[in-house]
């Protein structure tokens, strides 16, 4: 298994995520109270900080899913590392929702936005980090003979 390959895979999923988390991130806006409260070109700069931070919550995330399922992915232990690597972004997403939600009101929550138990977490934000991950690790793997 060459590195290269690791890369490549790698690369493919980071753009994937990329993709998806901007339009996730676009379309998803009129969930917040900032939609309506905020200025255009502050929302705009909202959006645009929680892309950039969404992009670089993946890579973490993908990192710490290589470092713990173990040597040789993408050949070995792709479906795990992917789990691994989803797993993450959702736990931190629930956590991060609530510190900024719940104890910070960094941002809150427009009517809209359905909620799931235990904490409250906005629903799209979860879906997110289920969604766009698990479609960034099947586009990054098709065509491949892994």
């Amino acid at each position: 298994m060459s590195r290269s390959r690791g890369r490549e895979v790698g690369g493919r999923y980071l753009a994937a995520i990329a993709l998806g988390n901007l339009a996730w991130e676009a379309l998803q806006l009129p969930l917040f109270t900032l939609w309506r409260t905020a200025r255009g070109a502050y929302v705009a700069f909202a959006a645009l900080h929680c892309w950039l931070g969404d992009v670089l919550i993946a890579s973490i995330c993908l990192a710490l899913a290589i470092v713990t399922t173990g040597r040789g992915w993408p050949m070995r232990r792709y479906g795990r590392t992917a789990a691994v690597a989803v797993g993450l972004g959702v736990g931190y997403t629930v956590f991060s929702e609530w510190l900024n939600v719940a104890v910070r009101e960094s941002w809150s929550y427009a009517s809209a936005m359905p909620r799931a138990p235990p904490l409250g977490t906005g629903l799209s934000p979860l879906l997110q980090w289920i969604v766009v991950p698990i479609a960034s690790f099947m586009l990054a793997r098709r065509g491949q003979h892994l």
